[in-house]
Parts: C-alpha cells; sequence; structure tokens
C-alpha cells in the first residue's frame, strides 16, 4: 500500500455502546466510538477521551503513521492492573476527527463488549454482512486429484470482501484424511474455528480445512460443517472447475 492509498483513510461514527475491560476492570465506556480502517480489511475503535475510565500515563514512545500522524504511546492504568503501550493518541492528527480520541490496543484488553455481547478479533464492520445460504449445488473438492469431499447439500457463506465459502456435511467428507489441528481462529461474526490438517500418503496439506462447532447465533447455520480454503484446493461447482480465488488467505 502506498503513503498516497493509506493517506486515504474511512472513518465513521457508531451507535453502539462499547465497553472495554482491562483485568476485570472497566477501562472504558461509551455510546460514541469511531470507526477508523487503519487498513482496508476491517476497522478498530477509537474512544473518546472524556469517556475512559483509566489512567493514561505517557512511556516516551512515539508512533508514525502516513495518514494519521504523529502519536504518543501511553500505558494504560486502571486500579492497579497496567497494560503497557496500551493506548495511543493523535494530539495533532492531520484527520482532526482523531485529535480527542484513544486507539486503546485490541489485543492489550481482556474483554471488549458492543452492547452486552462480547465482541472478538477486531470490531464488526458496519459495511460488511455474512449470508448463509442453504443451496442444493453439487461441490466437490479435491486436493492433489483426490476427492476429500463430495456433497449434494452444501452451505454457502457470502461474506462482504472474501470468497464465497462452501460449508459440507460432515459425513461427505473423507474424515480419514483429516486430522486434528493444534490451531484455532476467531471471527467476530462466526465465533472459534477448529483446524484439520489432511494428510494425503506422505504428503500434508496444513490446516487446509476448518469447521466452527458452536458458532455465533447469527451463523448457526454452518456449525459442525467442514469447510475447504477454496484458494488452495480444486472445487468443482455442479461439474464445473471453479478457478482458484485470490483473497488474503491465497
Amino acid at each position: 500500500m502506498t503513503d498516497e492509498q493509506r493517506g486515504r483513510v474511512k472513518i465513521a461514527t457508531s451507535q453502539k455502546r462499547v465497553r472495554v475491560y482491562l483485568g476485570g476492570h472497566l477501562v472504558a465506556d461509551t455510546d460514541r466510538p469511531v470507526l477508523v480502517w487503519e487498513i482496508p480489511y476491517y476497522p478498530t475503535y477509537y474512544i473518546p477521551v472524556a469517556d475512559l475510565r483509566a489512567k493514561l500515563e505517557p512511556n516516551g514512545e512515539t508512533r508514525h503513521s502516513p495518514s494519521r500522524g504523529e502519536a504518543a504511546v501511553y500505558d494504560v492504568i486502571v486500579d492497579g492492573v497496567t497494560a503497557a503501550g496500551g493506548a495511543l493518541r493523535y494530539h495533532d492528527s492531520p484527520l482532526p476527527e482523531l485529535n480527542e480520541l484513544v486507539r486503546l490496543d485490541w489485543n492489550a484488553m481482556d474483554e471488549w463488549f458492543e452492547e452486552d455481547e462480547p465482541v472478538y478479533v477486531h470490531p464488526r464492520d458496519p459495511y460488511s454482512r455474512v449470508d448463509i445460504l442453504g443451496s442444493s449445488r453439487h461441490v466437490r473438492v479435491e486436493i492433489g486429484g483426490v476427492v476429500v469431499a463430495d456433497s449434494h447439500s452444501p452451505r454457502i457463506l457470502f461474506e462482504t470482501g472474501l470468497p464465497a465459502r462452501y460449508y459440507l456435511p460432515l459425513t461427505d467428507v473423507r474424515l480419514d484424511l483429516l486430522q486434528p489441528s493444534d490451531t484455532h481462529s476467531r471471527c467476530p461474526y462466526k465465533g472459534t474455528a477448529d483446524y484439520w490438517t489432511v494428510r494425503i500418503g506422505d504428503k500434508e496439506y496444513p490446516d487446509i480445512a476448518w469447521v466452527y462447532r458452536t458458532p455465533l447465533p447469527e451463523s448457526q447455520k454452518i456449525a459442525g460443517l467442514a469447510c475447504f480454503y477454496n484458494e488452495k484446493v480444486d472445487v468443482w461447482i455442479d461439474g464445473v472447475l471453479e478457478e482458484r480465488p485470490s483473497s488474503p488467505f491465497s
């Protein structure tokens, strides 16, 4: 991404109540959070300074952003608990909307809530949506020329900015080729995914498939279904080989 591209930062206000906790103590409570797209894929929350409940202690460090300017780094302190370097403030940003806001480091905090529901990984993007549709399309998945899944009852997940994902009943998958992985990932829209490595003969394809066993309520339709990275496998839809899509997971 060029400096010119990075200068085009999208900023939007939200009507959600957002609360942030550290060590069980309230760090921030606001009903006027600001969403800032520091990267194109998803936003981060900036909190009005007046809505902080924690102390910010400058640690002498600074960080520079081509789009947002020079930021002072702060330790976040609340009831004796400290998150070192857990906050940034842009006191004189070329984007004046940021000057009275605080950026709390997502991973430095323990819990984030939108209204009364926990949210993980990053804020939900108000311009993205997830649709999950039942389908009778014939989906066949091959890896190295070996059929690893064959189904006439997929659930197709359409997520803004990503390729369509084909979630398949486990009874339609070659479970004998799947080995549980230690890898797990979290999604603010779907929940926590467990991964599989596919082993065919002596060759392994690590973390190439996953399942959401207990997804978030809005994604219950994919519970217990297997999905493969169509960027990394061959997917046939109704007998036609799909071109492998390009995405951040390619």
